[in-house]
């Protein structure tokens, strides 16, 4: 069985596919993916022996610039992405079975396994980006704010914006390929029986009609890394410090000490995650400590919380090891949903408005410390799985017979 993977952003679009991937192999799979081709995806993939084939430009690139890109540069973006595409994934397809793509970005790939007659699965790591009366759907960046608020209209207008986006480009492509028009867009990307790579603990499906959700669990990998020795001498020297970090996001430094100057006023020692932001400390006191790259498995489970962006792998991670959470999150993609699941469940707090400030931080870090916070995320961690990359792969192959 051969098995092509697709995705396009940051590593939390990634990584999860790497775990797949993995999975895939495991049960025998030959398994090369399309992603975008910043050097720590190269890096990634070629530790764990599936090839990369890179597809449009880098994404740290884009998400380290001083500003947010306008909407005319975003959708400039979106149309050049899919014709690389159309450009790419043809070739890297040939020979594989099933052709397997998590994200909206992928338009292109339902109609490029359609030419090529192999199987196609779309998964989302989120309930939030599938259609649903249960919930609006994400914000999308670039596209104008709705002017309602009832759900079922809210998908109605994110379908037609889809298809204002990427509808004549995509038809234009498939007329190539001799295939017919598609009149919804996003419902031909997602098909009637997507998959869903999230957590039914802590992200579980509604059932809705119309679509066949098969939720999986979310895709991850046991990390066996250990932590650094300068690291581990920060957490031994005293109290579990608060975990602060917004991974690949754009974070501004503002947040960061905002979060280290309301800690410190509770009497709590902060850690921070540079991530693709850069963050660092505030001054060189011995209470706070700043961190690259690490095992956040091992190391979730050496804090007392984590305040991070709301992306899905970050949430998944800190609720498996059992810690209340602070969700800051960016107004984005699943980013509030999981915003929303953390507080719904009891497991921390979740912040709202632009930016937040050293005062919203404090009453957070007060309610996601509180015992009875720290005691719900530590049951809900009993709950988490981790078998759902091994699951997906299964269910796949055992499609391809």
């Amino acid at each position: 069985m051969r098995v092509l993977l697709s995705t396009y952003g940051t590593r939390g679009d990634v990584e999860p596919l790497v775990a797949l991937a993995v999975r895939l192999r495991e049960f025998g799979a030959e398994v090369r993916m399309c992603a975008p081709p910043d050097e720590e995806f190269v890096e990634r993939l070629a530790g764990v022996g599936v090839q990369l084939v890179p597809v449009g430009p880098p994404v740290r690139a884009l998400m380290r610039g001083a500003t947010v890109p306008s909407a005319a540069d975003l959708a400039r973006y979106r149309a050049e992405l899919v014709d690389a595409q159309f450009e790419i994934l043809p070739a890297a397809v040939d020979g594989c079975d099933a052709l397997v793509v998590a994200g909206l970005a992928q338009i292109a790939a339902r109609s490029v396994a359609e030419a090529a007659g192999v199987r196609y699965v779309y998964a989302s790591y989120a309930a939030v980006h599938l259609p649903s009366p249960y919930h609006a759907p994400p914000p999308r960046p670039g596209w104008p704010e709705p002017g309602v608020e009832d759900n079922r209209a809210l998908w109605e207008l994110d379908a037609r914006n889809v298809n204002a986006q990427f509808g004549e480009a995509l038809n234009g492509h498939r007329a190539l390929l001799g295939l017919p028009p598609v009149d919804d867009v996003r419902d031909h990307v997602f098909t009637d029986q997507p998959w869903l790579a999230a957590d039914p603990a802590l992200g579980p499906w509604r059932e809705t009609p119309g679509l066949d959700v098969i939720q999986t669990g979310a895709w991850s990998l046991a990390d066996e890394r250990p932590l650094p020795a300068d690291l581990v001498a920060f957490l031994e020297s005293g109290a579990p410090p608060v975990y602060v970090g917004f991974g690949s996001m754009t974070a501004s430094q503002d947040i960061a000490r905002g979060a280290i100057e309301a800690l410190r006023a509770q009497g709590h020692r902060a850690l921070v995650s540079r991530g693709w932001a850069e963050l660092g400390l505030v001054d060189e006191r011995d209470d706070c400590f700043a961190v690259g790259e690490v095992n956040q498995q091992r190391l979730f489970g050496e804090v007392a919380a984590v305040v991070h962006h709301g992306g899905a792998g970050t949430t998944v991670t800190a609720a498996r090891a059992g810690v209340p959470q602070v969700v800051a999150p960016a107004r984005m993609s699943d980013n509030p949903y999981w915003a929303g699941r953390v507080a719904d469940l009891g497991i921390g707090a979740a912040l709202d408005g632009p930016a937040p400030t050293v005062e919203s931080l404090g009453v957070a870090f007060r309610t996601a410390l509180a015992p009875e916070a720290r005691a719900r995320a530590a049951a809900l961690g009993t709950e988490i799985r981790t078998d759902g990359a091994a699951v997906a792969a299964k269910l796949l192959l055992d499609a391809l017979g």
